[in-house]
C-alpha cells in the first residue's frame, strides 16, 4: 500500500475533524473570548503566566507528544496497518481531540484547577481524592516509562554496538539543547526580546547543535543516564515556567514540526523511488502473534495515538494556567491532539516501510529505532546513503527531547496534585501543619514521585508499557467522566462523552484483567519481580477506576432524573 496515499487520507480527515467537530464543540460547550482567564485572574509569576498562543501550542504539543505516538502504534502495527490507522484516526477525532479539548477548557473555567477540582465540583470531595489517587499512580507510570525510553536511547558504552554513535549524539545534542532553551527563555521573559527574532536564533541554535551532536558524542551508561534523569526533572519540575519549561517546549515544538515536514518529504521522495510502500499486512487478524485479542488490546497500545489520560493532566495541570484567551483552547486542546494522530500514523508508516527488516518480531528493537529508520530508509532512497545518519540522529534526538519534556511536565504534575490531596478546602500550604506540611512542601513531593518513577525506570520498557498503556486510557475514561459531569451540572450539552468514555473503561478495564490474570499465572511459574509489580498496579488501578466510574453514572443518573423532573 502507498505510504503517501494513507498520508494523505488521515490528513484530510483530521482536519475535517477539527474544522467541524472541533468548532462545533466550542459552540456547544460555550466557549467566551471575552472571558478573563486564570493565567489573568491569577497571575503569580510562576505557574500562572500568560503565554503567546504561539509559544503554548509549544509547549502543549510537545508535553503531550512525547514518545507515546511513536511507540504505541509501532507497536500495535502487528494487528496490521489499517485497524491502527483508523483507531490513530478516528480515535483522534472523536476521542482523544474531544478529551483534550474537554479538560483543558473545563480546567479553564475551574481557575485551571485540576481534573480532581473538576471532579469535586460535580461529585464532591471523596471523588476528588480518589481522583487524585488514581492520577497519581499514572504518572509515576508515565515517569517510569518515558525514563526507559531517554535512558534507553542516551546509552552507549560499548563502541561495537550499532547505536554507539547516534545515542551519544544524541545525548549530547539534547545537553545542549537545554541550555538553548534557558539562554531563550531569559531573553524573552526578562529582557523582553521579540518572540520573532527570539525564535529564529532559537531555530538556527538547533541546527547548530545538531551539527556538533553529529560529531561529539556522550557515551555513558544506561544507569547514569536513568540518575541523570531523575536529578534533572526534579530541578526543572521546580523551576518558574519561563526559565525551562515554555522555553524549552516552544522550541521543541519546531523540532517536532521540522520532523512531521521531513517525514512528509521522506514519503513524498520515497513513493517516486519505490521506498515508501507500506510492507506490513493490512489485517494480521482477530490476535496478535502474540495471542492477545484485538479487543482490547489495540486500542490500549496505540495509546496517545490516538487518546490520552495524561493529556488531561498537561491541558488541566499547566496549559490551562497559562492560555491568554479562551478562543484558543480548541487550537491547543482539540488541534494538538490531532496533529498527534498524524504523527501516530507516520509512526504506522515507518515501521511498514522496514517491515521486512523486522517483522512481527520488532519488539525486539526499541520503538524510536524502528521509528528514525523507517523515515531514514525512505529519505536515503531519493537522497543518498550518506543521508541516512543525519536523518537517523535527528530523529532520535527528537523522540528523546520530547520524552523529557513530558517527564517534565508529569514531574511538575505530581507536584500540583501532591499539594490538592493534601491541602484541605479553604486552606493554603502555610496554614498546614505536620505530616501534611512536610510531605506537600515542592521539594518533597517531587523526590518522593521521582524517586519512585525514575526507580522503577530500570525495569524493562516491555514491562512498564503493557501497564502504562491501560493505566493511561483508563484515566482518559475517568477524565472524561469528569467533564462530562461538570457540563451536565452547568446545563450544557455533554452526550457527545457518553459512548468514547463507556468504551475506553471497558476496554481498559478488560485489558487490566488480563494483565493481572495472566501476571497470576505467570507467578504461579516463577515470574520474576516485574510481574509482581504489573499486579499489583494493576490491581489498584481497577479498583479505584471501578469506584469512580460508579459514582460518576450515579451522578449522571441523578442530573437526569432532576432534568426530567
Amino acid at each position: 500500500m502507498s505510504a503517501l496515499v494513507i498520508l494523505l487520507c488521515a490528513v484530510v480527515l483530521l482536519a475535517l475533524g477539527y474544522v467541524f467537530y472541533g468548532s462545533w464543540l466550542a459552540k456547544q460547550w460555550g466557549v467566551d473570548p471575552n472571558r478573563e482567564t486564570p493565567a489573568h485572574s491569577s497571575y503569580d509569576g510562576k505557574d500562572f503566566v500568560p503565554a503567546n498562543p504561539a509559544v503554548l501550542m509549544g509547549h502543549h504539543f510537545s508535553s503531550i507528544a512525547g514518545a507515546g505516538p511513536i511507540n504505541g502504534p509501532i507497536q500495535a502495527a502487528v494487528f496490521g496497518w489499517v485497524p491502527v490507522f483508523l483507531w490513530c484516526v478516528l480515535g483522534g477525532i472523536f476521542f482523544g481531540a474531544m478529551h483534550d479539548f474537554g479538560a483543558l477548557f473545563a480546567s479553564i473555567r475551574h481557575n485551571g484547577g485540576s481534573v480532581g477540582e473538576i471532579m469535586k465540583d460535580s461529585m464532591g470531595v471523596k471523588a476528588q481524592r480518589l481522583f487524585i489517587i488514581f492520577a497519581l499512580a499514572v504518572l509515576i507510570l508515565v515517569i517510569a516509562s518515558f525514563t526507559a525510553v531517554v535512558a534507553g536511547t542516551f546509552a552507549s558504552v560499548d563502541p561495537t554496538a550499532a547505536t554507539y554513535a547516534a545515542n551519544g549524539s544524541t545525548a549530547m545534542t539534547s545537553m545542549l539543547f537545554i541550555v538553548i532553551a534557558i539562554i531563550f527563555g531569559y531573553f524573552v521573559y526578562r529582557k523582553n526580546a521579540k518572540i520573532g527574532p527570539a525564535t529564529i536564533v532559537g531555530i538556527i541554535g538547533i541546527v547548530v547543535i545538531v551539527f556538533l551532536g553529529q560529531y561529539a558524542g556522550l557515551h555513558l551508561s544506561r544507569t547514569f543516564w536513568v540518575l541523570f534523569i531523575a536529578v534533572y526533572v526534579t530541578v526543572a519540575s521546580l523551576l518558574p515556567v519561563w526559565i525551562l519549561l515554555q522555553p524549552r517546549d516552544y522550541l521543541s515544538s519546531f523540532l517536532l514540526y521540522a520532523m512531521m515536514i521531513l517525514a512528509v518529504v521522506a514519503i513524498l521522495g520515497g513513493t517516486f523511488t519505490g521506498a515508501a510502500t507500506v510492507q506490513a499486512p493490512a489485517f494480521y487478524g482477530w490476535k496478535n502473534p502474540s495471542g492477545q485479542p484485538l479487543f482490547p488490546f489495540l486500542f490500549i497500545t496505540v495509546a496517545c495515538g490516538a487518546c490520552s489520560g495524561f493529556h488531561s493532566l498537561i491541558s488541566s495541570g499547566t496549559s490551562s494556567k497559562q492560555i491568554n484567551n479562551e478562543k484558543d483552547a480548541q487550537i491547543i486542546g482539540y488541534g494538538s491532539m490531532v496533529i498527534e494522530s498524524a504523527l501516530g500514523v507516520i509512526s504506522l508508516i515507518a515501521i511498514g516501510v522496514v517491515w521486512s527488516q523486522v517483522g512481527d518480531k520488532f519488539q525486539l528493537s526499541a520503538p524510536p529505532t524502528i521509528f528514525a529508520g523507517g523515515i531514514a530508509t525512505m529519505f536515503a532512497s531519493f537522497a543518498g546513503e550518506k543521508s541516512y545518519a543525519v536523518i537517523y540522529n535527528l530523529f532520535t534526538l527528537a523522540v528523546s527531547v520530547f520524552a523529557l519534556t513530558s517527564l517534565d511536565s508529569a514531574t511538575r504534575l505530581c507536584r500540583y496534585l501532591f499539594a490538592e490531596l493534601l491541602t484541605p478546602e479553604g486552606k493554603t500550604h502555610e496554614d498546614l501543619t505536620g505530616a501534611a506540611k512536610f510531605f506537600s512542601t515542592p521539594i518533597v513531593s517531587t523526590l518522593i514521585m521521582v524517586i519512585i518513577g525514575c526507580g522503577m525506570g530500570f525495569m524493562g520498557l516491555s514491562q512498564i508499557w503493557s501497564v502504562f498503556g491501560a493505566a493511561n486510557q483508563l484515566l482518559a475514561s475517568i477524565a472524561m467522566l469528569a467533564v462530562c459531569t461538570w457540563l451536565g451540572k452547568i446545563g450544557r450539552n455533554n452526550k457527545m462523552f457518553y459512548f468514547p468514555m463507556v468504551f475506553m473503561l471497558l476496554a481498559t478495564i478488560t485489558a487490566l484483567c488480563f494483565t493481572i490474570i495472566n501476571g497470576f499465572k505467570a507467578i504461579a511459574a516463577g515470574a520474576a519481580w516485574g510481574t509482581y509489580f504489573q499486579v499489583i498496579w494493576s490491581i489498584i488501578l481497577v479498583i479505584l477506576a471501578i469506584v469512580l466510574a460508579v459514582m460518576s453514572f450515579k451522578t449522571l443518573s441523578e442530573q437526569a432524573k432532576t432534568k426530567k423532573a
